[in-house]
Parts: structure tokens; sequence; C-alpha cells
């Protein structure tokens, strides 16, 4: 599979929100079944319009990672369960740090595997937030790139 860099079209929005929810379920299982079906919705009709997406798609054509990023801040990074391991978030991150000027992340507190990603490629811990963007009771760590 090439790693290629696609934009992500409206019409690919259900696909984009298929692999966010595949990949919560294989990463977030601190996550409760109605934050999911909560934040569903959300991403589908309004976080997608707000950040500048991008995405990695197979030999098939479908979507089996994406990213988006809003003023430097890279606002979502997730890949297909089945797709893990083979480079695409790497590629992915790399991309938004080099063409999009991405310097910071929020990670789930609980979410331990993508924080070590992060730190792994150059990002450190500024700050906590107790309760996430929705106030939900779900820590937040604001990462920065360290220059």
């Amino acid at each position: 599979m090439k790693l290629k860099i696609d934009n992500v079209d409206k019409t690919e929005y259900k696909e984009v929100v298929n692999v966010w929810e595949a990949s919560v379920r294989a990463t977030h299982h601190f996550l409760k079944e109605e934050d999911i079906e909560y934040f569903k919705p959300l991403i589908l009709n309004m976080y997608l319009d707000a950040v500048e997406l991008r995405c990695i798609k197979n030999n098939e054509n479908n979507i089996v990672g994406f990213m988006g990023v809003a003023e430097g801040n890279l606002e979502m990074l997730f890949i297909h369960p089945e797709y893990r391991g083979k480079k695409i978030g790497q590629t992915l991150l790399n991309y938004s740090i080099e063409k999009l000027n991405v310097t910071k992340v929020d990670v789930n507190e609980q979410n331990e595997q993508a924080l070590g990603f992060y730190k792994k490629n150059g990002f450190e811990v500024i700050g906590r937030s107790e309760l996430d963007s929705s106030g939900k009771p779900y820590p937040i760590l604001h990462m920065k790139l360290k220059k």
C-alpha cells in the first residue's frame, strides 16, 4: 500500500466517521458507549468542517487513516485498527508538522498508546485539563512539539 496523502471530500465524511469509530473502539477503552454515540454526530456535522482534513487510502480507495488540523493544533488523528502499525499515523503526523505547521496536540490522558506515540515524536506535556472540551470527565494532556 502506497502512503499517499489525500484531501477529504465532504462526500467522504461518513467514511471518516466510520474510521473514527473503529479506531476509538480499539483504543479508547475508557469511553462509555453513550460517549461514543454522543460524539459521532458532532464529528460528522460539526468537527470535520472545522478542520483541514487529510487522509490515507488503501489500494481499494477506502480511507484507512485521517487527521484534522486547525491553527497549528492536531485536532484529530485516527487510524483504522486493521491498519495500525503500518506507518499511517507516522506519515500523517509528519505531514501535519511539515506542511500544516502543527506544533500542538491534545491527548486523552487515559490513551497511553497515543501519549507514547506523541512523546516518541518530539511532543512534551505542557499542561493538563481535568475535563475534555465537552466537559466530560476525561482528563486531557496538552502537548507541544519541542523545538
